[in-house]
């Protein structure tokens, strides 16, 4: 059944102290594009990433983004030793030049300005990396159950706009000849008009009704739609990844419809072009979004 490249999933993971959820929102895209957003102290670990992620899904716009859980695990205090050993001397050197007495007090110097700030708390690459595969499996299997419910409403509504395109060809097919016979029917009139009642050559009245015929014949046109539903039709049953397939499928319908509009010398005719015209652009519309 076929996927849809649209989802949502979230996912968390747990190792050797280090905690890590990950969120993975996807949409559509022509190829398998991967976004990371990740802490600094984890930048190692986005390749992995970026492969786990395509070894799952075949297309879409993916935006993966992995944090370390609990603002406060993931912070630690750091204290600029050589910043504070810089503000003692200064302020021992102003106590000395205005002859101050006060006694320079620890307090002083921690509040300046650097000296102790919040850093992001060094990572345990191995445990992070083994957090981050729980994680990135939870979030993938939920992107993946949402991104398969979808698919499945889309191949039920490509599935019956099929089902119309494939009516309409068969009206098509009717049509055709009757439009074919109308045509000459109209024909031997307006040359009978114009002749003012002389006798018609019917041999050169058939010559050109068979050359209208035969610019007007749609029969390889309707075989190759048929062909082209058929195709779609496994590929929306099929378990591999099929939009860029699909798309080409409908595509080539697109054009075998614009052909047979391209002949058509009957309004009927025409107007199932029309109707034929506006199913095949709902379907291009719906196959941008499988996978």
């Amino acid at each position: 059944m076929i996927r849809s490249m649209t989802g949502f999933g979230a996912g968390g993971g747990a190792s050797g102290g280090e905690e890590i959820a990950v969120e993975i929102r996807s949409v559509n895209h022509k190829f398998c594009e991967v976004k990371v957003r990740l802490p600094r102290e984890l930048a190692a670990l986005e390749p992995l990433v970026v492969r786990t992620v395509k070894d799952r899904l075949a297309r879409g716009g993916i935006d993966v983004s992995l944090r370390r859980a609990g603002v406060a695990s993931a912070m630690a205090p750091r204290v600029d030793t050589a910043l504070a050993e810089a503000y003692a001397r200064a302020y021992a050197e102003v106590q000395a030049r205005l002859g101050l007495h006060d006694p320079i007090q620890l307090r002083d110097i921690v509040a300046a300005e650097g000296v102790i700030r919040l850093d992001e708390r060094d990572a345990d690459l191995d445990a992070a990396r083994a957090a981050t595969d729980g994680a990135l499996a939870e979030a993938l299997d939920a992107l993946g159950a949402m991104r398969q419910q979808e698919g499945e409403a889309l191949a039920a509504d490509l599935e019956g706009r099929l089902a119309i395109v494939e009516s309409l060809v068969a009206r098509v097919e009717v049509l055709a000849p009757m439009a074919v016979e109308h045509h000459r029917t109209r024909l031997a009139e307006r040359v009978k008009e114009l002749t003012q009642g002389l006798p018609l050559d019917p041999g050169r009245l058939a010559q050109e009704v068979a050359l209208l015929a035969d610019r007007s014949d749609v029969a390889e046109e309707i075989t190759r739609l048929r062909s082209h539903a058929a195709q779609a039709r496994v590929l929306l049953g099929g378990q591999e990844p099929a939009g860029r397939k699909l798309d080409f499928l409908v595509q080539e319908m697109h054009r075998e419809v614009n052909t047979i509009g391209s002949k058509s010398q009957h309004a009927e005719l025409s107007g199932l072009v029309v109707s034929l015209k506006a199913e095949v652009e709902r379907m291009r519309e719906q196959v941008q979004n499988v996978e």
